[in-house]
C-alpha cells in the first residue's frame, strides 16, 4: 500500500509507515505533545495510512475542513451499505447495546434521519434556553469557586471543571439533584470506547454504563412525557414539527450525546486551558489584566490545545486526495488538533495569542454535524473562566500534570493549583 505519493516523500523516505513518522496515540509522550508529529505529517505526508488503528490520517487544515463538509464521507456508512457491502466486520454481540444508544444520537446519524431529528432537537435546543442559564450556570461557578477559596492547594480538574459541566447538564436536561452523581460516571464509562482500539474490559464497561444510562432516561422521559417541566427532557418529549416527533430511543440518544460531548469536551478544555496558560505566562498575565478579552481567549485556548485530536469519518466512496486512492469503506482520522495548527491558516500556530481573530479554528467541527452544543460550551467556558480570574486572581501551578493515557478525548489527569 502507498502510505502516500511520491512527491510528497520530502525527508520521510519512502513507503514510511505512521508509526515511523512518529504517529503512537498510544504513547504517553506523544499523547503530551502531538504537534511536531503533526507538522511533519503536514509537510511530508498529509494523507498516511496508519495500519495500527486502520484509519487514514488527515492533517492539513483545508483538507480536514472540506472532508467534515462532504458527503462523500460520514459519520455512518449504515444508511447506504451493510457492514459486509463496506468491507467491515459485523458488530460484536456483546457491544449491541452501546451502539444502539449512540447511533440513535445525532452524531452518528446521516440524512434523512439526521436532518429529520436535528430539526426537531433544534426546535428545543434553542439559543433563548441557553441564554436563560446564564445566572444557573453563575451560580453553580460561583459555588465552586466557594468551596476551594481559602483552602490553599486543589485540584482544579476535580473540584471545578468536572463538576461544572455535569451540574449545568443536568439542571438543563432536569435530572433530579439526587441522580446528578450518576451522569460523570456513566459519561465516562461510555466515552471508553471512543478510544483507538478499546479493550475488552472498556467495551464491557461501556455497555453497562450505555444500559444503565438508558434504561434511566427512558424512565424520566415517561414521566416528563405525562408530567412535563421547564426542563429540555419535558420540551423534547413534546417537541412537534410537520406531525413528527422524536422516537424514545432518539431522545434517550439525544440526552446522551449532550451530556457526552458537552462533558468530556469542556472538561478538557478548562484543564489543557489552564495549563496553556500557566505554561505562558504572559498571556496569563494580559487576560488578568483585561478580562474582557475572556470570550476571544476561550476560543484561543480551544484551538490551541483541541480536547478533541481526532474525529472520524467513514468513506463512502472510492476518492483521491493529493494523489492517493482511498477506498470506499475506509475510516479516515481527520486530525483536528493538527488542523488547528497549520500555519497556512494560523499566524504563529504554535504561539498562545489570547487576542487571536479572526479564529476559524475546527475544534466544534463543521457541516452538518457541527456541534449543537457550541453555544452552551462557550458560554460555560466564559463563565468557567471569568470568574476564576476574578476571584483567584493569585491561581499558580504547584507542579506539572500528568497526561490521561488516552489520545481521542485528550485531557490531564489532574491540576494541582494553589488559590
Amino acid at each position: 500500500m502507498q502510505a502516500f505519493p511520491p512527491e510528497e516523500l520530502g525527508v520521510l523516505g519512502e513507503r514510511i509507515s505512521a508509526v515511523e513518522a512518529g504517529f503512537r496515540p498510544a504513547d504517553l509522550s506523544f499523547i503530551a505533545n502531538p504537534y511536531p508529529v503533526y507538522a511533519r505529517l503536514r509537510d511530508h505526508a498529509p494523507v498516511l495510512y496508519d495500519e495500527a488503528t486502520d484509519h487514514w490520517l488527515i492533517s492539513r487544515y483545508g483538507d480536514v475542513n472540506a472532508l467534515l463538509r462532504d458527503r462523500r464521507f460520514g459519520r455512518t456508512y449504515l444508511h447506504v451499505a451493510g457492514h459486509a457491502e463496506m468491507g467491515r466486520p459485523e458488530d460484536p454481540p456483546e457491544l449491541e447495546p452501546f451502539w444502539h444508544l449512540i447511533r440513535d444520537g445525532i452524531l452518528d446519524m446521516e440524512p434523512p434521519d439526521h436532518t429529520r431529528v436535528r430539526r426537531l432537537v433544534s426546535k428545543a435546543f434553542t439559543p433563548r434556553m441557553v441564554e436563560s442559564l446564564r445566572p444557573k450556570i453563575q451560580a453553580i461557578v460561583d459555588r465552586l469557586v466557594d468551596g476551594v477559596q481559602g483552602i490553599g492547594e486543589f485540584d482544579l480538574i476535580a473540584r471545578l471543571a468536572e463538576p461544572l459541566p455535569v451540574e449545568v447538564i443536568a439542571e438543563m436536561l432536569g435530572i433530579p439533584p439526587a441522580d446528578r452523581h450518576l451522569l460523570r460516571p456513566w459519561s465516562a464509562e461510555i466515552c471508553l470506547l471512543y478510544e483507538l482500539n478499546p479493550s475488552e474490559e472498556y467495551g464491557r464497561r461501556a455497555v453497562k454504563a450505555s444500559v444503565d444510562f438508558s434504561a434511566y432516561l427512558r424512565g424520566l422521559a415517561r414521566e416528563r412525557r405525562r408530567t412535563p417541566g421547564d426542563d429540555l427532557i419535558s420540551a423534547l418529549t413534546q417537541v412537534l414539527d410537520d406531525g413528527e416527533r422524536l422516537t424514545e430511543d432518539e431522545l434517550v440518544g439525544t440526552c446522551v450525546l449532550l451530556l457526552n460531548a458537552g462533558h468530556e469536551a469542556t472538561v478538557n478544555v478548562t484543564g489543557n486551558g489552564w495549563w496553556s496558560l500557566f505554561r505562558n505566562p504572559a498571556q496569563l498575565a494580559r487576560l488578568r489584566e483585561d478580562p474582557s478579552l475572556v470570550p476571544v481567549a476561550v476560543e484561543e485556548l480551544m484551538r490551541f490545545d483541541t480536547p478533541l485530536q481526532m474525529f472520524e469519518r467513514w468513506v463512502l466512496e472510492d476518492v483521491e486526495l493529493h494523489g492517493v486512492r482511498i477506498p470506499r469503506g475506509a475510516e479516515l482520522g481527520l486530525l483536528f488538533g493538527s488542523a488547528n495548527h497549520d500555519p497556512s491558516v494560523f499566524d504563529r500556530p504554535h504561539e498562545l495569542d489570547l487576542g487571536r481573530e479572526p479564529n476559524p479554528h475546527v475544534t466544534f467541527g463543521a457541516g452538518i454535524h457541527f456541534c449543537l452544543g457550541a453555544p452552551l460550551a462557550r458560554v460555560e467556558l466564559a463563565h468557567s473562566f471569568g470568574t476564576l480570574l476574578r476571584r483567584l486572581p493569585d491561581l499558580e501551578l504547584v507542579e506539572e500534570p500528568r497526561w490521561k493515557p488516552a489520545y481521542i478525548i485528550r485531557g490531564l489527569q489532574a491540576l494541582r493549583v494553589r488559590a
